[in-house]
């Protein structure tokens, strides 16, 4: 043990004796920068905790202090050189990303992004120099490069113009689909419901209610439908057997063309399949339907509550046959199908 002591002693007298013998060829700057690398690391090592906590003042000064001092790594014990290197080429990422920060115009506000973006979806064929005059004249302004930086960039694909929903769109004015919707009465009887809407507003044109319906009533029904209608030219409708070559035929003798659907696709009719559901869901399934007489007189006041109250999605929260906004007045409501439903309008005081 005494001699194990000894050996300790003699190793450290002899590393006190080379580190004082080469502070005698050391410069005065070298001794200052060193003395002042190892009182920062004292400070570190002051700090009441099991291990030295770092910050971000002690990275900034160990940083300078090695940039300019050439035997930092033979004094610095309190982190690994590496370490601060790593210190150094982070700071110098800082800076950096300060120094390229964004200059040149500002930024224009979210809203006006947005509205460039709208005037694109809403008319792809506009280039950006004709939506910079549209925008110049609702009051802003804007040059057409900026624009040109803030619009979507077109999608790999058919051009807009093909698509079939623009395609749809274009033609939904000269399309009306029918189908047909069974409903079951307080004893089980079925009740046969032939309906026609317009792909264009949503409208439902027509309705028919019968026990035993037959082609020659279906034809009744188109007529009803059609009888003063100008502006259709296609009808699309399913397979079903009531559908019969004298129906067809009735069609073209009509003016419009016949679109049947594919077998077993009621997606192809989705727009009347839709309003269909919408019969049951918001009226039909709540109600007891007693007879035919019953089943017309609860179908007239929701379809008519449908096509002038209802608002709908796809028409912007508009009703088919469109309801102006009322800003005045106090608001009354107006119960539907007992309850069912309600119109809400502003009537004067």
């Amino acid at each position: 043990m005494l001699k194990i002591q000894g050996e300790n002693r003699l190793n450290n007298l002899i590393r006190f004796a080379v580190v004082w013998f080469g502070t005698l060829f050391k410069s005065q700057k070298a001794l200052i920068l060193e003395n002042a690398l190892l009182r920062q690391q004292l400070m570190i090592y002051q700090r009441q905790s099991k291990r030295p906590q770092l910050e971000n003042s002690d990275r900034l000064i160990l940083s300078f202090l090695c940039r300019i001092f050439r035997g930092w790594k033979s004094v610095l014990t309190v982190v690994k050189p590496e370490t601060v290197i790593r210190w150094h080429c982070k700071g110098f990422k800082y800076y950096w990303r300060w120094k390229s920060r964004r200059v040149g115009r500002p930024r224009i506000n979210w809203e006006l992004i947005k509205l460039i973006r709208k005037l694109q979806k809403e008319n792809p064929l506009w280039s950006a120099q004709r939506i910079q005059g549209k925008l110049v004249k609702l009051g802003y302004s804007v040059c057409d490069n900026t624009v040109a930086k803030y619009m979507r960039k077109p999608k790999p694909g058919p051009d807009q113009q093909q698509r079939w929903r623009t395609f749809l769109k274009n033609h939904a004015k000269h399309i009306v689909a029918i189908d047909f919707l069974v409903v079951r009465t307080i004893f089980f009887k079925a009740i046969y419901v032939f309906v026609a809407i317009s792909h264009d507003r949503r409208k439902i044109l027509h309705f028919g209610v019968s026990l035993q319906p037959h082609s020659q009533w279906a034809i009744q029904q188109l007529r009803e439908t059609f009888a003063f209608d100008e502006t259709t030219k296609y009808v699309i409708r399913d397979n079903d057997k009531i559908f019969s070559w004298e129906f067809r035929q009735a069609i073209k003798r009509l003016g419009l063309e016949d679109k049947h659907t594919a077998f077993h696709c009621p997606w192809q009719n989705g727009t009347c399949e839709r309003v269909l559901g919408t019969l049951r869901r918001e009226c039909l399934d709540h109600l007891i339907i007693l007879n035919e007489k019953h089943l017309r007189s609860v179908l007239d006041e929701f379809v008519a509550y449908y096509n002038d109250s209802r608002t709908h999605m796809s028409l912007d929260k508009d009703s088919p046959t469109g309801r102006s906004t009322q800003t005045t007045g106090e608001i009354a409501s107006k119960p539907v199908l007992g309850g069912l439903h309600h119109v809400y309008n502003r009537v004067a005081l």
